[in-house]
């Protein structure tokens, strides 16, 4: 992988970089608004597409990626690129006023992470997890689903839990497991709750427990949003958020996990912009993306 890593750089630096004397130099600042889930792969892509464009600087924004979109829409902040954990946003909320064409570039899935001072780590397995979780003892915590869609997610996930375990009521005693004060806006906010032990468990993107060396307990496909074959089960879940006003809320139904990007309308570097997404569309970004814990679409 690494020798085909660096052919690939080569290749691309010929093409469209400095060894090209035809290639047209790209200067210029791109501003980037991304899921925080986003952090450590978009970092990755960033460091090899500056080596081919030495004259770019990248500037990444991470938040969940509802909030993300709500300081293009609502609080108009300019940006060239939107890049979201769940790509249905994009033509729900964005296009066609914001953008026009999107990109689907990742999938990923859903986990419960945790360290080995968890209680009961030693005991947790995708049979048993919802019954600790529940415990009194236990303290778990989430993503807030109005900002970030691994919040919704979550739920979902718990919805669907209470369907394929076939416990009646397991989606309330999950709630109620999770107070409002385990809530954070995004799922790597949750990192440092866990790491300072006020947290046990948290439910997170597998990419995000990877970045992080995290413990994670893998959940059966079926209900941890990443395998399209389950499209159908998936959908029996849904969640309601606010939509682009208080009176059209936004129903989210679930489905696989899959991230998209798009180049904004608005962009101040359209020409940089457009050369990132495609890099990260290209064979090399896709393996820089498949090295964060992401699954590459392509």
């Amino acid at each position: 992988m690494k020798w085909k890593r660096l052919f690939m750089l080569l290749l691309f630096a010929i093409l469209y970089g400095r060894g090209n004397p035809f290639a047209e130099e790209l200067q210029g600042r791109v501003v980037i608004f991304h899921a925080g889930s986003l952090s450590k792969p978009l970092l990755d892509v960033e460091r090899a597409f500056v080596k081919l464009h030495p004259g770019v600087k990248i500037y990444r924004e991470a938040s969940g990626s509802l909030a993300a979109i709500r300081k293009i829409t609502e609080l108009k902040k300019a940006a060239d690129i939107i890049a979201v954990s769940d790509w249905e946003l994009i033509p729900k909320l964005l296009v066609p006023q914001y953008c026009s064409q999107y990109h689907i570039f990742a999938r990923n899935r859903l986990v419960i992470a945790y360290t080995e001072k968890s209680r009961y780590a030693s005991e947790i397995n995708r049979n048993n997890w919802y019954r600790i979780l529940t415990r009194k003892d236990v303290k778990i915590g989430r993503a807030d689903p109005e900002r970030d869609p691994c919040g919704y997610r979550t739920l979902m996930m718990w919805q669907l839990a209470e369907k394929y375990y076939r416990v009646p009521g397991l989606y309330k005693r999950l709630m109620d497991a999770c107070p409002k004060e385990n809530v954070r806006p995004k799922e790597t906010d949750l990192i440092a709750l866990q790491e300072s032990g006020e947290l046990d468990y948290h439910f997170n993107y597998k990419s995000v427990a990877v970045a992080h060396n995290l413990k994670y307990l893998q959940l059966p496909p079926e209900i941890d949003l990443s395998d399209g074959k389950f499209e159908k089960f998936y959908a029996q879940s849904s969640v309601t958020v606010s939509g682009k006003s208080p009176e059209t809320p936004l129903v989210i139904r679930g489905s696989a996990i899959l991230y998209g990007i798009a180049v904004l309308k608005d962009a101040k570097n359209r020409k940089i912009a457009q050369e990132f997404v495609n890099f990260i569309l290209s064979e090399e970004g896709q393996a820089i993306i498949a090295e964060t814990g992401l699954t590459p679409v392509k």
